[in-house]
């Protein structure tokens, strides 16, 4: 009996020392985890922030914030990545793999509300990055019979096409971006029966290339594309979006919802980089090193002069149309604070322009998802830092420079009652 009560001692002893053991392992396990843990988070932290752009002249704010060394200035570092297609850009913002880019302002509204993408995937717009300078631009077909804003007689030569090649084909470049807004929009002013007409989306970087082979009789993207296109006389400007709409919202710096969040301070010092650079690029003397510098293959790869040029608002249009002089209302990238506000007016406007043309069967909670996509207090934030002064516009009903049908961001219904479709 003693000799079995001793041995049950002895075990309980050796379970003890075990257990005690174990436990100071797994202790060492969990420390170590732990450990681990904080130093991936301070590592993600400290991970360079990669930002997107696509081949276009407004991709300018993020490419000169990295050339003039503000991003290192304001204490972050940032990779610059070109992206081949809208499209791209909105995928890798959504899974993370880009922490923002270059982007049409209006296509988080798309995204968000199903028209170019998942709907409710939230993409977040941090700051608008430039307005105008985009264009509608025509194939040699329509040289001679439709000039520079002729808008009268968009619809007569369209019709005509119409009825000897049974199809007209426009492009543009992401559905529901802004470039299919204004391409919509200058439809509509001329009154062409959109329902009529085949819209495709195609690469800004391609479009040159398309209309070259005839895959479009017309497109509507960013300089310097068009610029390129009349220097090739492969088509000519018809009309500047700044004649439809002047000082328009055009890109937007476009970021991961989670990195906004979870690195809100790296994303102030980011915009905050980019707003210098976009004070800086108002400058007319630093226009001419800005297409020097985006010119080059790297970035927009295309001739720097029809850059420079389209910065400087000098268009020769192509097809013997001459010269429009823009002073003022070219491409535009701070003016002084009033561009790079994100203003929700704007995206409401957007969001009614896909219910106005047929992208959507109902009217969105406009407001909510404006409030939801839009870091306006995060801007006026920055702006304050930097001594920018924030406009006090935004709600205010607007029209566009053309078409005068007033739009009351407060109540959007009753401008889709009286717009043109």
């Amino acid at each position: 009996m003693e000799f079995i009560k001793t041995k049950s001692i002895f075990s309980q002893v050796v379970r003890k020392d075990l257990f005690s053991k174990a436990t100071k392992q797994i202790s060492k396990v969990a420390f170590t985890a732990v450990v681990t843990l904080f130093a991936f988070s301070a590592q993600a932290q400290n991970d360079p922030i990669k930002l997107g752009f696509i081949p276009l002249t407004d991709c300018s704010p993020i490419v000169m914030a990295k050339e003039l060394g503000l991003f290192k200035k304001y204490g972050v570092e940032v990779i610059v990545t070109k992206e081949s297609s809208w499209a791209n850009v909105r995928d890798k913002i959504l899974t993370g793999e880009l922490d923002g880019a270059h982007c049409l302002f209006s296509m988080p509204f798309s995204v968000y509300t199903g028209v170019g993408g998942k709907a409710g995937s939230e993409m977040k717009i941090a700051m608008m990055l430039n307005s105008n300078g985009q264009a509608i631009t025509l194939s040699n077909d329509f040289c001679g019979k439709v000039g520079f804003k002729d808008m009268a007689k968009v619809a007569p030569v369209v019709a005509a096409k119409l009825k000897a090649e049974k199809e007209v084909t426009f492009a543009m470049t992401f559905p529901g971006g802004t470039h299919d807004l204004w391409l919509r929009n200058w439809l509509a002013i001329a009154g062409v029966n959109q329902k009529t007409s085949k819209i495709i989306t195609i690469p800004p970087p391609q479009m040159v290339a398309n209309m070259k082979v005839g895959n479009m009789d017309g497109f509507c993207v960013g300089e310097p594309w068009g610029g390129v296109a009349a220097m090739q006389g492969i088509g000519f400007t018809q009309i500047a979006t700044q004649d439809i709409w002047k000082d328009h919202p055009e890109k937007a710096l476009v970021v991961n919802k989670d990195f906004s969040a979870k690195r809100k301070e790296d994303l102030k010092k980011v915009m905050k980089a980019i707003m210098e650079a976009c004070i800086w690029l108002d400058v007319p003397a630093n226009r001419k090193k800005t297409s020097d510098i985006i010119g080059k293959a790297p970035y927009v790869n295309a001739n720097n002069d029809v850059i420079e040029d389209r910065l400087n608002g000098e268009y020769n249009l192509g097809c013997k149309l001459g010269q429009k002089i823009y002073k003022g209302d070219q491409m535009v990238f701070h003016k002084g604070g009033m561009i790079n506000f994100p203003r929700k007016s704007y995206g409401i406007w957007a969001m009614a322009q896909f219910v106005r043309f047929g992208y959507l069967k109902e009217e969105p909670n406009y407001k909510a998802i404006a409030d939801k996509l839009i870091l306006q207090d995060l801007y006026k934030e920055v702006a304050a830092s930097m001594k920018v002064k924030v406009p006090a516009d935004d709600m205010k009903p607007f029209s566009l420079t053309m078409d005068k049908t007033v739009f009351d961001p407060a109540n959007p219904a009753a401008y889709l009652k009286v717009v043109k479709r």
